[in-house]
């Protein structure tokens, strides 16, 4: 199954979910992120710092546009931002987490928005099987 994580900027929530995915998986699963104004070159930092903390490496993360070609690989979207700023996934089956978004936010908040969504995705994870 191809699991498309998609937030606005893709630097922060769909960056951890997934990596997080991806982890759980165990290569089950395909994931890969976007977002629908990405931009900048990198993953927010205190999100790879939030990553890193429990053993997952996002440094290498370069923010992507959602896009057609994106729409088009996924068998399932997965939105993880607020309702009001969530982008649209037409064409795929859609299923969505509303989760805050860590830019700006000291690293205590990011962690409970990462562990959210590390519940999440281990019962995404179960679901698929």
């Amino acid at each position: 199954m191809n699991v498309l994580f998609v937030c606005v900027g893709n630097s922060g929530r769909s960056v951890m979910a997934e990596r997080l995915f991806r982890r759980a998986a165990e290569g089950r699963h395909e994931a890969r992120s976007a977002g629908a104004a990405a931009s900048g070159d990198s993953a927010e930092p205190v999100v790879v710092e939030a990553l890193k903390e429990i053993g997952v490496d996002a440094s290498d993360h370069v923010p992507r546009q959602l896009d057609e070609e994106a729409l088009a690989w996924a068998d399932v979207a997965v939105t993880v931002c607020r309702d009001d700023v969530c982008p649209a996934t037409p064409g795929v089956r859609q299923i969505h987490w509303g989760f805050d978004d860590p830019w700006g936010r000291p690293i205590e908040d990011v962690r409970v928005i990462r562990d959210g969504i590390l519940e999440a995705v281990e019962r995404l994870v179960v679901d698929l099987r």
